[in-house]
């Protein structure tokens, strides 16, 4: 058992290692995801945003004929304007060049990042160009932009509950605001330079995303949630089974160490009684004689019987054993019974037998006489010097009562177990090897009859059979 609970303790410290690993994996897992959802939330802010911005031109195509720019009224008035041209230096970099009117020559080298498109750049350089012009002229829609950038995110399989947009400058201050956006908490908000001259930022509120991060994963949490009742339940079932096996083999102890004693004492005195009969004058004292072989007879009757219900019970272990069923005239055999057991000279024993004679019963003879054997034996062994015993039955039922020192209630659960005796405290005088009704209680399921105990300790018990398991 020791090595046992050993293995059992490295085994659950091997189960939590496990589960540890998982949840820093998840762990891992999850902020990966995150990282990715929140990259996916910009690009979609960007592309919502050109969206956005090719909406605002079309809106200015009904301005246009509006609008006069100042360039063609002034077209032959106007002062010489600056020019630009770009080339590439000895490293490859795009080198910027602007003439101003004035004569005056600035270089600029182009901010091209290496870690991403060129034509994604220049298409964000190109929208932040629009907003420089735009914004000027085409105010805001925010409703708009709601509706692009809902849809952008629906394309990424991301569908926020709640989601708004608001201009805002580098101080967060609003410059745009969202009638739907009340000042809630507790909302993810992200930002996106439109710009970057003037420090001007779209920014998002929208539901946090973790439902949808967890939704990712949850294929995942839930695999690794079933794997481990999987393995609590199977480790705890192996373990009752284990403890069920080590509380059957304690009980085989118990019963060895029982049974021996019960094997020793009966030889004891049997072989005590022969040796004073062959070593003592025995012939001048008849009464002294008689005395000695009534002791080695019972002594040898309580062998006989012992030996008889460990066979049956050897017996009734074999599955293959059948049963060979009689019609019984169930009050002749119980009378029979109990006029056997009126002799037993230990006790002063009362046995009422109140059974009609018309009663038959289908049952294997040896073995429900067995039953009631057992039943009535136990009776006269838990009572006190003046045993009272009524049998009564009927068509359906039959019940043996008793005035014995009754069962605790604690136990009655536990009564009809292999090997399991009842407590009696120090109480010494009355022995056993719990095999007795175990044994009642296998014949009677193997004949399809139930027995039902009712006891209060102190005043007896009431074993009742019933002929049918239907019957209640």
């Amino acid at each position: 058992m020791k090595r046992f609970k050993t293995i059992s303790t490295s085994f659950i410290i091997v189960i939590a290692v496990i589960f540890g690993c998982n949840v820093y994996y998840l762990i891992s897992l999850y902020n990966s995801i995150k990282s990715n959802v929140e990259r996916d939330v910009m690009t979609a802010l960007a592309d919502a945003d050109i969206d956005d911005l090719l909406c605002r031109a079309g809106r200015a195509q009904g301005l246009a004929s509006n609008v006069k720019i100042q360039e063609d009224i002034d077209e032959h008035n106007a002062p010489r304007k600056a020019q630009a041209s770009t080339y590439r230096d000895e490293n490859g970099q795009l080198i910027s060049v602007r003439t101003e009117a004035d004569g005056t020559v600035t270089e600029e080298r182009a901010m091209l990042s290496e870690n991403s498109s060129y034509s994604n750049q220049m298409v964000d350089a190109m929208s932040r160009q629009f907003h420089v012009i735009m914004d000027k002229y085409i105010p805001y829609d925010m409703t708009v932009m709601d509706s692009v950038l809902r849809k952008q995110l629906s394309n990424r399989f991301i569908h926020p509950d709640f989601l708004c947009v608001e201009v805002v400058n580098e101080k967060d201050s609003v410059i745009c605001d969202n009638p739907k956006f009340k000042g809630e908490s507790g909302l993810d908000s992200f930002r996106f330079n439109i710009n970057p001259n003037e420090g001007i930022y779209y920014k998002v509120y929208m539901t946090p995303l973790t439902r949808h991060i967890i939704s990712e994963i949850s294929g995942v949490i839930v695999t690794i949630f079933l794997l481990m009742v999987t393995f609590t339940m199977a480790f705890w079932y192996l373990f009752r089974t284990v403890s069920r096996l080590r509380t059957i083999e304690e009980m085989k102890d118990d019963f060895v160490s029982n049974m021996t004693h019960e094997l020793k004492t009966p030889i004891a005195i049997a072989y005590s009684a022969n040796d004073a009969l062959l070593n003592y004058d025995t012939a001048n004292d008849p009464q002294k004689k008689v005395t000695y072989l009534n002791i080695a007879n019972k002594q040898l009757k309580r062998l006989g019987e012992l030996v008889e219900n460990i066979l049956a019970m050897s017996m009734e272990r074999r599955r293959a054993m059948k049963l060979k069923p009689e019609k019984i005239q169930l009050h002749l055999l119980v009378e029979d019974i109990s006029a056997a057991q009126r002799l037993r000279g230990e006790k002063n024993i009362s046995i009422n037998v109140n059974i009609d004679e018309s009663i038959i019963v289908e049952a294997d003879r040896t073995h429900l006489a067995n039953v009631f054997n057992n039943l009535i034996d136990n009776a006269i062994k838990y009572s006190d010097d003046s045993v009272e015993i009524t049998i009564m039955g009927d068509n359906k039922k039959l019940s043996v009562r008793d005035n014995g020192i009754g069962i605790p209630s604690k136990s009655i659960q536990y009564l009809f177990n292999k090997f399991y005796r009842v407590p009696h405290g120090n109480r010494q005088d009355v022995r056993g090897y719990g095999i007795g009704l175990y044994y009642v209680k296998s014949i009677l399921d193997k004949m399809g009859w139930t027995i039902e105990v009712k006891s209060t300790e102190g005043e007896g018990s009431v074993f009742t059979i019933k002929f049918s398991k239907d019957e209640r």
